[in-house]
């Protein structure tokens, strides 16, 4: 049987997060008003939104921000986007990633064995679950066209110049929890990543509607 989202807590989660809009400053709203304006420009045309969300390693980052802009776009009712993840190489998502994921009360099921596990990924029992794994950000199931590509690091923001069939690229950078690795404040500084790619992205579709 598969895991099932632990609902009341989730929805506890998102709502603290939309309490915390006012900690965004402006000039980081900027950066995710582009995404919001991609969302709804797409929509407006009555086409798929498609968004790749891509950092280094594809192994915390960009899962975590794969993740929660799928939870927002469900949260707000908002159809038809598709959210994906992938690196410039590929490692495995993190299970310290993993574990911030399912404290903020998402169900996780792990589907394949390691190195590189597959992940079934559910925010609702009316969704199809999210399918994490790491992957470089061309590989199937991402899109190779018609998509946004999210650049949520520096390292692969300034190493991955070109992406071919990108319709938009912007970067909203996310300092890694990796650093945390190891020490005393490991799981906190996942829980605090986790909440803020969480407020970020409910922030940037509140605005889509």
């Amino acid at each position: 049987m598969s895991a099932q989202p632990h609902t009341e807590p989730l929805a506890e989660y998102t709502d603290q997060r939309e309490h915390e809009f006012d900690l965004i400053g402006n000039e980081r709203r900027q950066e995710l008003e582009q995404l919001a304006g991609y969302v709804r420009l797409k929509r407006g045309r009555g086409e798929p939104v498609q968004l790749t969300f891509v950092c280094t390693h594809n192994s915390r980052r960009s899962h975590l921000a794969m993740i929660w802009a799928a939870v927002a776009a469900w949260h707000y009712g908002i159809e038809g986007v598709t959210t994906y993840s992938g690196g410039t190489e590929a490692t495995a998502f993190n299970p310290r990633a993993v574990g911030a994921i399912e404290r903020a009360g998402l169900a996780v099921e792990m589907t394949t064995p390691e190195p590189n596990p597959i992940y079934h990924v559910r925010y609702s029992s009316e969704a199809p679950p999210l399918i994490c794994f790491s992957k470089v950000y061309d590989v199937a199931p991402n899109p190779s066209e018609a998509f946004a590509a999210i650049m949520v690091c520096g390292h692969a923001d300034e190493n991955c110049p070109h992406v071919l069939g990108v319709e938009m690229r912007c970067a909203i950078r996310y300092e890694d929890p990796k650093i945390s690795d190891g020490t005393p404040e490991e799981a906190a500084t996942y829980d605090e990543r986790c909440a803020q790619i969480a407020r970020e992205m409910l922030y940037a579709f509140s605005s889509v509607q």
